[in-house]
């Protein structure tokens, strides 16, 4: 294995076994992981988080402080210094068209611009969702002025078979998914492996020097993205066929298990 220089964590789905479906978890991890996290950090690997949530809802940890972040599935970049990769938005007019299509579905959304998260309505699945990032649904009395500003992305409850009928007539937007009740609708040609190929250019590291853990479908274009792309024991399926390798499940501390195995740590 190459000297690896950056390492991209799915942190918040690798922390739920998602094929149970549960609805609610802690910003926490265990000791066995921060461990691995700081001992990663001493030998002077970059530790990136990456994540569907906003930049206003990253999980923080005690006694470790990862080294950048990429947000809202890979559509914003940043690191202590400030914005590393921007992307495009999503059209206005592919916003309304999904909140037609929504509503003609009998659905809410929520749009998610850089500090902010609001919300036309809630249902179940939206409530449930937002419950993943412990967060309450925020219905927003200025919505209407809220789809004008840079949304980067657009939450609703949604099954796959929804998926054709949100995207009815929207061209500048595409369907991201790591649960099976709820979608991302994020920027064409976004994602977490368009955000990792524009950190690893900023940065001068090379493919082949950066790895990912991960356990979603979300997480399929970031374990292509890297040199070496990791999948939980507990990841889905289709995560599992795109990846180099699979370590152990996240309950059973399989991140620390695969870096002291492979000399990381």
């Amino acid at each position: 294995m190459k000297d690896i220089k950056i390492i991209f964590f799915d942190i918040e789905s690798t922390k739920v076994d998602i094929r149970n479906k549960l609805l609610s978890f802690s910003d926490t991890i265990s000791e066995k992981t921060l461990e691995a996290l700081k001992r990663l950090q001493e030998k002077g690997v970059k530790l990136c988080l990456a994540t569907g949530r906003g930049p206003m809802l990253v999980p923080h940890f005690e006694g470790v402080e990862f080294d950048a972040f990429l947000t809202y599935n890979g559509s914003y970049c940043y690191d202590h210094s400030g914005t590393l990769y921007n992307s495009n938005c999503i059209p206005l007019k592919d916003i309304e068209r999904i909140i037609k299509n929504a509503d003609k579905m009998g659905k809410p959304v929520a749009l998610a611009t850089k500090d902010r998260m609001a919300a036309n309505g809630k249902d179940q699945d939206l409530i449930d969702y937002y419950a993943f990032g412990n967060a309450e649904v925020d219905v927003a009395e200025d919505f209407e002025d809220i789809k004008k500003e840079k949304v980067y992305q657009v939450l609703m409850g949604a099954r796959v078979e929804e998926y054709q009928e949100i995207l009815k007539g929207v061209q500048g937007a595409e369907i991201t998914a790591w649960w099976d009740r709820a979608v991302d609708i994020i920027p064409v040609n976004a994602g977490k492996g368009a955000g990792i190929e524009k950190m690893l250019k900023h940065y001068g590291i090379d493919k082949s020097q950066a790895m990912a853990f991960g356990d979603g479908n979300n997480d399929i274009e970031m374990l292509k993205a890297v040199g070496n792309g990791i999948a939980m024991a507990n990841a889905s399926d289709d995560l599992k066929a795109v990846a180099d390798e699979i370590c152990g499940d996240v309950s059973e501390d399989g991140i620390y298990h695969y870096c002291l195995e492979k000399r990381l740590i």
